[in-house]
């Protein structure tokens, strides 16, 4: 089964345009298999563009922090707040139907709590002046990991309202 099998694409992108509204987090609803199965973007700042242009950001930041949240998400069958390796926050709420996992939703690009962006390590990684990232993140607004479990909240209540299978 898939996502697209318990509602409609567009159903799937006016929640990813909800999570964007409430939050300003560049929103995703990803597969079993952590591939994206809409094209919204919002981006949620301007250095994540720049990160997810470089297939070693997307290879190595993005779609390692998505797949170990994701992970996590799916064994405790809870949401996972984290950071990825670039010090932006990543947010994932598990789908199921029944016991069956199907895939997520959530959120990632804004400081979690006052983390900071880690310039030393985009330089090591993408050839990325120090100087370009800061310029690019410094006006990355942060978002509390309280912020961030009433997010998850409101998404669990989502899916729930939504698919009432889902557990």
């Amino acid at each position: 089964m898939k996502l697209t099998d318990l509602l409609p694409l567009e159903t799937w992108k006016a929640l990813e345009e909800e999570i964007f509204a409430r939050s300003g987090l560049q929103s995703s609803v990803f597969d079993v298999d952590g591939f994206r199965i809409t094209d919204t973007k919002h981006w949620a700042n301007r250095l994540c563009p720049v990160i997810k242009a470089d297939d070693r950001g997307q290879t190595y930041i993005c779609a390692v922090a998505h797949m170990n949240l994701a992970a996590i998400a799916r064994r405790t069958k809870e949401p996972e707040i984290g950071e990825c390796d670039a010090g932006l926050s990543k947010m994932v709420v598990p789908i199921f139907y029944g016991d069956e996992f199907l895939g997520a939703a959530g959120g990632c690009g804004l400081r979690l709590d006052e983390g900071e962006v880690d310039t030393f390590m985009l330089n090591k990684l993408l050839d990325l002046p120090e100087e370009r990232t800061r310029a690019l993140s410094d006006d990355i607004a942060s978002m509390s990991t309280a912020q961030m479990k009433e997010l998850a909240d409101f998404i669990k209540d989502w899916l729930d309202q939504h698919i009432p299978e889902a557990k």
